[in-house]
């Protein structure tokens, strides 16, 4: 099973795209911040590392460096209503897919999907 870490700091955001990654069959742990999110990257294992790019105490960019260093086989997703922040993302982590807010809880998990290579189809 795909494991997810999602850092979000939007409580209703994190609870929307916990449930509906969960309901696609997905292994979801869900933190507020990035500080929050480092200690399970360290201890745990993760296929993806879902994050907000606006937040406290540590942005989502930095979280994705940091993350790169500690569990370099982790995908990353970024999300974010900001335009700027997203062009900032692609050029300090071009490695990692950005999605642009709003979107649809089910293009976050189509998203996903083509991360890991599943067809829209494929049982997860």
């Amino acid at each position: 099973m795909i494991r997810i870490l999602l850092a979000e700091d939007d409580q209703a955001m994190r609870t929307y795209l916990a449930r509906a990654l969960e309901n696609a069959g997905y292994d979801v742990v869900a933190v507020d911040r990035g500080t929050q999110a480092l200690p399970h990257l360290e201890s745990d294992s993760f296929d993806l590392l879902l994050s907000d790019i606006v937040m406290p105490e540590m942005d989502g960019i930095e979280l994705a460096q940091r993350c790169a260093k500690i569990a370099p086989a982790t995908k990353v997703m970024f999300i974010t209503g900001f335009a700027a922040v997203s062009l900032r993302a692609s050029r300090e982590a071009p490695q990692a897919k950005v999605l642009s807010k709003p979107f649809h809880l089910r293009d976050i998990v189509l998203e996903v999907q083509r991360m890991f290579g599943l067809s829209e189809h494929a049982q997860i």
